[in-house]
């Protein structure tokens, strides 16, 4: 409960806190934005950062040198829980935007936060709503920033680590369109920080290993046709390693 009460506390008070801030950075980005941009984004990181800390949440990271530094990418992932997000925006080395559900972007403040940071809201039901968003996120590419989308549509709840959701094809159209690097992504542990005993928040270890990068022009004509379920096979051999490299640390 401790736990719980102190992550609360400290995303309502940077909410609050960060209102005047948004002013300052509307000023600069009228003549840099990049610089803005920037700032935004090291400031939520740090506020991640922040969230992990009072949780109580050890992460391990595997791969990180597989990240492109110097392009924008597709990042892809299997989706755990709540955690997923803050574990894996917290790691990002340049301006990346994530698509998230619709409903949060009428969260007071939170959505402000999203939208400055190139987040695109993603309406389930509505094929050309839906259409639109991911036109959104080729252009968002196509100027330097990087997407990343947990492709199961909503969090898998089972308690096997290594099992997903079918991946949705249209989210890979991102990397088809633009032809930019799909970056992998396993994670593993981050439902024990929240959803595995809601409501409250409970220490725990994660571990996020990033794969080698995906170019889709380099794949075969059938992986290019089924680009999602090509990806998701990579995170299932990944997410199965690190099962394996967890049981053999639980065992010494």
């Amino acid at each position: 409960m401790i736990r719980l009460i102190a992550v609360a506390l400290f995303v309502l008070l940077f909410l609050i806190c960060s209102i005047p801030i948004w002013g300052v950075e509307w000023l600069i980005a009228k003549k840099h934005p990049y610089a803005a941009d920037i700032s935004q984004l090291r400031m939520v990181q740090w506020a991640f950062k922040v969230v992990l800390f009072l949780s109580g949440t050890r992460i391990t990271v595997e791969g990180e040198e597989n990240v492109p530094k110097e392009e924008a990418v597709l990042y892809i992932g299997n989706h755990r829980g709540f955690f997923d997000t803050v574990v894996t925006y917290q790691r990002c080395p340049g301006l990346t935007g994530y698509v998230a559900k619709d409903s949060i972007e009428h969260v007071p403040l939170l959505s402000m936060w999203m939208k400055r940071l190139h987040c695109q809201f993603l309406n389930r039901d509505d094929k050309k709503a839906g259409l639109k968003t991911i036109l959104s996120c080729i252009e968002q590419i196509k100027n330097g920033v990087s997407i990343c989308i947990f492709p199961e549509g909503t969090r898998c709840e089972s308690e096997d680590d290594t099992e997903m959701l079918p991946f949705k094809e249209g989210s890979f159209k991102i990397a088809e369109k633009t032809g930019c690097a799909i970056v992998p992504m396993a994670l593993t542990g981050s439902a024990d920080v929240f959803e595995r005993q809601f409501p409250f928040i409970k220490s725990a270890s994660v571990t996020l290993t990033y794969g080698k990068p995906i170019y889709p022009k380099t794949l075969d004509k059938d992986q290019q046709k089924h680009l999602g379920s090509h990806t998701q096979e990579i995170i299932l051999e990944m997410l199965k390693n690190q099962q394996k490299t967890i049981g053999q640390k639980s065992s010494d």
